[in-house]
């Protein structure tokens, strides 16, 4: 590290510095090119600076605006979690189904479908459980889903 310190070409410009052992300062060429920072001499926005204490002053970066009124609005469906509730997603979708008998028929590999039937229990990110007609639970992966055909309950 000292071999990189002799050869710099700024070391005329960085006598009487006080730094880190290590850190070779901007040249002040390069420092021009930036605007000062409101009031702070060498300051150079998005990057540290070291105060005489040893301490580091980090700029203030623009944060965004907290929406005004957020926490009074009445949301139809949470922010954030479209997929989970919003009907145009396929989770949301069968999530207006469950109770209802279904027959969900799964693409297994390339060509082959696999038919599976049973009332809808539970939707999730990544899954569907259906209640067989036997009454076990079947988990089953909602991404290998091809089709749903959701049966009507008229007698």
């Amino acid at each position: 590290m000292s071999e990189f310190n002799e050869d710099c070409p700024f070391r005329e410009q960085m006598e009487g510095v006080s730094m880190m052992p290590g850190y070779i300062p901007m040249p002040i060429s390069a420092q021009q090119m930036y605007p000062q920072y409101q009031g702070i001499p060498g300051f150079i926005p998005g990057m540290p600076y070291f105060m005489t204490d040893g301490t580091t002053a980090v700029p203030p970066y623009p944060t965004p605006q907290t929406l005004q009124g957020i926490a009074d609005s009445n949301f139809e469906t949470a922010p954030g979690s479209p997929v989970q509730q919003d009907i145009n997603y396929t989770q949301g979708y069968l999530r207006t189904q469950i109770g209802k008998r279904v027959l969900i028929s799964f693409l297994i590999g390339t060509n082959t479908y696999q038919d599976r039937t049973g009332v809808l229990e539970k939707v999730g990110i990544s899954y569907v459980i259906l209640r067989e007609p036997e009454g076990t639970e079947l988990l089953c992966d909602i991404y290998s889903i091809k089709f749903v055909r959701v049966f009507s309950e008229t007698k």
